[in-house]
């Protein structure tokens, strides 16, 4: 039998040791902390030290280079890349050049989405959470939080008068709903 060097496991003889034990802006030592987004390492001199760094790197996949196209910034080819949000497409000659094309992957188009029913100033965006799913805000926020789940359709209520409907897929079909809680209006066709 082969003897195992304990030294292997000594915490302080460890090679990446020393980048992950001190902080580089105060000095303090820094420990494995939890959040609701994962583990990272942050200072012991919190809240006067604020400095944090995540223990897990998002990657980015490429899956397809799009050789009919060029950057506007740097002129390499564009990709369609995967990263932690989704799909998106930006630049090849990341890190250098940073470019990324804005609402490329969008199927909606901002003259089919209606303006904001609430503050009736910015326009519903469609909008990406972190688990995937699609939702509508408005474009003014923060100063205007609305938001809902299901694809705004610019027709006014009948029954309340609210200026936007939503469309809810179901197993019989499309229908057209108030997304007022007040409201019960709903049909098949607009």
């Amino acid at each position: 039998m082969s003897k195992i060097d304990s030294s292997l496991f000594n915490a302080q003889e460890h090679a990446l040791d020393k980048e992950y034990r001190l902080c580089p802006e105060c000095g303090g030592s820094l420990s494995v902390r939890k959040s609701k987004h994962g583990l990272f390492l942050g200072c012991e001199n919190y809240p006067t030290c604020q400095y944090m760094r995540p223990l897990q790197q998002h990657s980015v996949l490429i899956e397809k280079v799009l050789d009919d196209s060029s950057c506007p910034d740097c002129g390499k080819p564009l990709a369609i890349k995967k990263g932690r949000f989704g799909l998106f497409i930006g630049c090849t000659g990341y890190p250098e050049c940073q470019h990324i094309e804005t609402n490329s992957l969008q199927p909606e188009t901002a003259a089919e989405l209606p303006i904001c029913p609430l503050c009736h100033h910015g326009q519903l965006q469609a909008k990406t959470s972190r688990y995937g799913k699609t939702f509508y805000a408005c474009s003014d926020y923060p100063k205007c939080k609305y938001a809902i789940n299901d694809k705004p359709v610019a027709k006014v209520c009948p029954q309340c008068g609210f200026a936007i409907l939503i469309e809810k897929r179901t197993r019989q079909g499309i229908r057209f709903c108030c997304p007022q809680k007040s409201c019960n209006y709903s049909d098949e066709s607009l």
